[in-house]
């Protein structure tokens, strides 16, 4: 019996959205979108070449030029993405099982990503009518004042590790702002963009105000980046693809906002409660399957407490339950692709290779339910040195490196010594502790006796080479924003200067 899902699938074309119509690539190419957890082909979508992504851009370039939507008020912008957050959640349980069938992770966690994508359009809906200028102090001949207004074109890529909730954080705050849009979600994971390109397109949204095109980076993400019509790039991926992000829009000096890796520090101190710690430190490095810029990849524990730590995690591994994250139960599911799991196994042998003592994980279950997906088991390193390339190389995967220190100026001394400035987690009784560190931490995001929360409400993103830029809040919708200042004299004297 088919599912929401597949029945979804079978009913509607995949297809890409550009200038108000659904169609397919010029040359009618289409790439296969592959079942993490069974390797099975569930779609084909429109593989867009550099000559798509163009018309798209023209598309886009036309509607903030001379199209309607210039002329759109904030609160008719707001209507409309209320609408969107409204469809979101009525195709709700479908777009879970999407979500979870194209990138693998458990439902309950693709749940969450759906109702948090809604949420976001949202508090961008709410935030819409609420951008404001100022008034300045000026000589008494002139009234002047500050308004903001729409950077224009917006180049938007976004990676496969949350398909659906990037694609809201893209596009939320730059509709808000009153820009126009042209998404690229990954290859490997297209399809619940395309199912918000529907969405987004019953809610009425003027043809070419929202683009949404299919294909790789090396192609269609390269001629967004590049391209001078496009006034923005927004990206969110590795930082070795930002880097070059970042050249290729030099063109035209166009604004980039990057978020990054990370190689995340999660110090639990002597004095924190043992078993939130514990929980906290399973969760930040496997949530997801690790495939997060922000999971707590490196868990620093006191020595004082590490040898009890690390028994009482081994422990607990087993109850995460591997496996499709349709299947009740499940808590972790498949890597996106096998060659991504390829990469994260070449990390296992680097692990040992350094001196690690591998403690648990590290290889494929066994099981016929895993034969045809791309499983790795969690896994945790201990006996890591910061010097370590595990502890050192963002993995995007199942893997966690335990480093053990004695004082509070060392785990901060070690935390920071990385080339990422992400996130940051810290565990103790002690509050004053807590925000001390915290103070030290050089990381955009950071917690205290918790780890991953995230709020539409709060700026996100990073330090050093985990990027440039905030997305979410107030910071988000800034970044789609620019500044003028107008001034208007108020004495009708002529100058009188020649």
């Amino acid at each position: 019996m088919k599912t929401l899902a597949a029945k979804k699938t079978a009913a509607k074309a995949r297809l890409m959205l550009i200038g108000g119509e659904f169609v397919p690539a010029a040359d009618g190419a289409l790439r296969d979108v592959i079942d993490p957890a069974t390797g099975a082909v569930i779609a084909r979508v429109p593989e867009a070449s550099r000559a798509d992504v163009r018309r798209a851009v023209d598309a886009a370039r036309a509607a903030f030029d001379s199209g309607p939507w210039r002329s759109t008020t904030a609160l008719e912008r707001a209507k409309l993405l209320f609408k969107v957050a409204d469809g979101i959640r009525a195709e709700a349980a479908a777009l879970a099982e999407l979500e979870v069938r194209n990138m693998g992770k458990p439902l309950a966690e693709a749940e969450y990503d759906v109702a948090d994508a809604a949420n976001c359009f949202e508090f961008y809906a709410g935030l819409a009518t609420k951008v404001h200028g100022e008034t300045m102090s000026v000589p008494a001949n002139s009234l002047s004042f500050v308004v903001r207004e729409p950077v224009g074109v917006a180049g938007q890529i976004i990676p496969w590790n949350y398909p659906l909730l990037m694609a809201a954080w893209k596009l939320a705050p730059a509709l808000a702002a009153g820009c126009v849009c042209v998404l690229k979600p990954s290859e490997l994971t297209p399809l619940t963009a395309l199912e918000l390109a529907h969405i987004i397109h019953a809610a009425g949204f003027p043809p070419g105000v929202v683009n949404i095109v299919t294909g790789p980076g090396a192609g269609a993400g390269q001629e967004l980046a590049e391209s001078p019509k496009v006034d923005k790039v927004a990206f969110t991926g590795g930082t070795v693809t930002g880097r070059k992000i970042a050249i290729a829009a030099t063109g035209n000096l166009k604004k980039v906002t990057l978020e990054l890796g990370g190689k995340n520090p999660n110090i639990v101190f002597a004095d924190a409660d043992f078993e939130a710690a514990v929980d906290g430190a399973l969760f930040a490095a496997f949530a997801n399957q690790g495939e997060v810029c922000s999971a707590g990849s490196r868990l620093l524990v006191d020595k004082r407490i590490h040898k009890a730590l690390v028994e009482a995690m081994l422990k607990k591994v087993p109850r995460i339950k591997l496996g499709h994250g349709m299947t009740p139960g499940v808590k972790m599911g498949p890597l996106v692709s096998a060659a991504h799991r390829d990469k994260v196994e070449e990390y296992v042998r680097i692990g040992k290779a350094e001196g690690a003592k591998l403690l648990c994980g590290g290889r494929r279950p066994a099981g016929k339910e895993f034969a045809g997906g791309f499983f790795l088991e969690p896994t945790i390193f201990d006996g890591v040195s910061p010097a370590m390339r595990i502890a050192r190389e963002e993995i995007f995967g199942p893997i966690l490196s335990v480093i053990e220190f004695e004082t509070e100026e060392e785990a901060l001394r070690i935390a920071n010594d990385t080339d990422y400035g992400l996130a940051a987690g810290v565990w103790t009784s002690s509050i004053t502790r807590g925000l001390r560190a915290v103070r030290a931490l050089r990381a955009g995001i950071t917690w205290i006796n918790t780890y991953h929360p995230t709020f539409n409400e709060m700026p996100w993103g990073g330090y050093k080479q985990s990027g440039n830029g905030r997305e979410l809040g107030l910071y988000g919708i800034e970044a789609y924003l620019e500044t003028k200042q107008v001034n208007v004299n108020l004495d009708e004297a002529p100058l009188a200067w020649y």
